[in-house]
């Protein structure tokens, strides 16, 4: 009865939790756009595939022909467990191919203008991540670069983005820097970011920013919460600027320089005792051969069992030799074949003799070439005012993983810009996927919460409990009275009413028949049926418990 009683508690719960999520509809998705300057503002409100953002038809260098295409799949859709009725994203939708897809800015991003660069945009890993990135590149102005040609060679002057494959997870921003004398352009990694490995598997809404300030600091932050920073000055791998000096390449060490610290003693002489000749080890000559030991028995022989193959032919074979196998003599034997004792340690041996080390007085050091001027060294103070203009944002991607959903991407000059922006869009998507997500509360916790929210639950709560009580009682209190009663009379010898009435009809019933029975037999007979009256009688005072018993008495 009790886990009767558990189960429709539960049922009751689960139908008013099912109730509620169906009755509350989901939001419907608005467009909030953030007032104030943008450079590329991108919310996906139409299939703008082809149009605005354009897929790439390059193909990828330096690798075969058949995964040199992008030939993964884009599409502009709702999430799959979407919390915004209407709102929808990019969706990187194929497994294990190579995708590339780019639009151009409003306008583009000159890092002279003095002004931030603020990188913000949506990512929802709806599978979990295996092995694949999510990160965007801007693509540096030129003017002949096309849309439809973005592929892993174009320059770009940014990379900036979550990447992981396997156990490893990298939160990359990486600059282009042109060296001014050269006119080389060169990759500079930001240190490593620490990334929890949730935010590939947990199936909700990340925000990644990449706030990059005129003062040559930058930050990364993932759900507005910050995760690395540094500066472009300090901060980057290799440095943005080289060094001064480097190693001269045609310098090469003398043959006359001694870098030896220690060397052998030369006035050092062997002793005259010291022999060189004995052996490391020697045979024990205290030894002695165990007691059993089988010399005459080797420790295998052929087996006896054993047969040639029928097709073996020994033109072509050889000479067929049966397997070897223990000697079974062996078995029980300390040993067999001939015994040789133990070796031990040889308390002669010196072995090779060596002089001993002493400083060497010639010693000059650890050679080191010498340094000469980099020839490539230049110093800039002030590199995020000479990194590469923006005109365009792309995402060129590998991943084992489908349905990566991007969305709400932003660059911007104005870091209130683009904390509205996440606030009105991640912020208010965010509180929605948090409280939908299955929840770690017990039941009776679940119960409380929803009651809270809900008065009217309480009533429910106390009729579910209340009435199963009610019956219980009811149902085993009842009717005991009676039933303790019936069982008391079973169990007594005294004469009860329901004994009497029984034995009064009983006699009624025997005196009707006797009078029956004398009209229609003679004289002669009625003897015999009152003597039959009188055992009929005794009999049937027999069925009656309480007659019986007070007869006895």
């Amino acid at each position: 009865m009790r886990f009767k009683i558990l189960i429709f508690f539960l049922s009751v719960y689960c139908v008013i939790c099912e109730e509620e999520a169906s009755d509350q509809p989901k939001p419907q998705y608005v467009r909030k756009v953030p007032d104030g300057p943008h450079h590329f503002i991108e919310t996906f409100e139409a299939d703008i595939i082809g149009s605005k953002w354009i897929k790439s038809k390059a193909k990828k260098e330096d690798v075969e022909e058949s995964l040199a295409k992008y030939e993964g799949e884009w599409s502009i859709e709702s999430s799959l467990e979407t919390v915004l009725e209407g709102d929808k994203g990019l969706v990187l939708k194929s497994k294990a191919k190579h995708h590339a897809i780019s639009a151009n800015l409003a306008k583009p991003f000159k890092f002279n203008e003095n002004k931030p660069l603020i990188v913000q945009y949506e990512v929802k890993f709806q599978n979990a991540l295996e092995c694949g990135g999510a990160y965007v590149k801007l693509v540096e102005e030129k003017s002949n670069f096309k849309l439809e040609d973005f592929f892993d060679k174009t320059s770009f002057s940014i990379m900036f983005g979550p990447d992981k494959c396997g156990s490893e997870t990298k939160y990359h921003f990486i600059v282009r820097f042109k060296n001014p004398v050269t006119q080389k352009i060169e990759e500079h990694h930001a240190k490593k970011s620490e990334l929890l490995e949730s935010i590939f598997s947990d199936g909700r809404t990340h925000l990644f920013t990449l706030i990059l300030r005129p003062d040559n600091t930058f930050k990364m932050l993932i759900d507005r919460v910050e995760v690395n920073s540094g500066s472009l000055l300090n901060d980057m791998t290799p440095p943005i600027n080289p060094p001064k000096e480097i190693v001269d390449p045609n310098d090469k060490k003398p043959e006359s320089w001694d870098d030896r610290e220690k060397i052998a003693d030369p006035d050092a002489v062997k002793p005259e005792d010291w022999d060189e000749n004995e052996p490391k080890t020697i045979p024990d000559p205290n030894a002695s051969m165990p007691s059993g030991w089988l010399e005459d028995e080797p420790e295998t022989i052929s087996d006896p069992d054993a047969v040639m193959p029928e097709d073996w032919d020994e033109s072509t074979d050889g000479e067929w030799e049966p397997p070897q196998i223990d000697n079974p003599k062996c078995k029980n034997a300390p040993g067999c074949g001939k015994w040789s004792p133990p070796s031990i340690n040889n308390p002669k041996y010196k072995g090779k003799w060596r002089p001993p080390m002493i400083e060497n007085p010639n010693y000059q050091g650890v050679w080191e070439p010498r340094k000469i001027a980099n020839p490539e060294y230049f110093e800039d103070n002030n590199p995020f005012k000479s990194l590469l203009p923006v005109s365009s944002v792309g995402l060129e991607l590998w991943s084992m993983t489908e349905n990566i959903y991007f969305d709400n991407f932003l660059i911007t000059d104005d870091e209130k810009v683009a904390e509205q922006f996440a606030v009105e869009n991640w912020v208010a998507k965010n509180k929605l996927e948090m409280a939908n997500a299955p929840s770690s509360d017990s039941v009776f916790e679940g119960l409380a919460r929803r009651a809270n929210e809900n008065p009217w639950l309480w009533a429910v709560y106390v009729l579910v409990v209340l009435v199963p009580i009610v019956l219980i009682v009811v149902f085993c209190c009842g009717k005991s009275g009676s039933k303790t009663q019936k069982l008391d009379n079973k169990k007594t010898d005294a004469v009860t009413p329901d004994d009497e009435a029984v034995a009064e009809e009983q006699e009624k019933v025997e005196d009707d028949e006797t009078e029956e029975t004398a009209e229609d037999v003679g004289k002669d007979d009625l003897e015999n049926v009152e003597n039959n009256e009188n055992k009929e009688s005794t009999e049937s005072s027999n069925k009656s418990p309480g007659r019986r018993k007070v007869r006895k008495d």
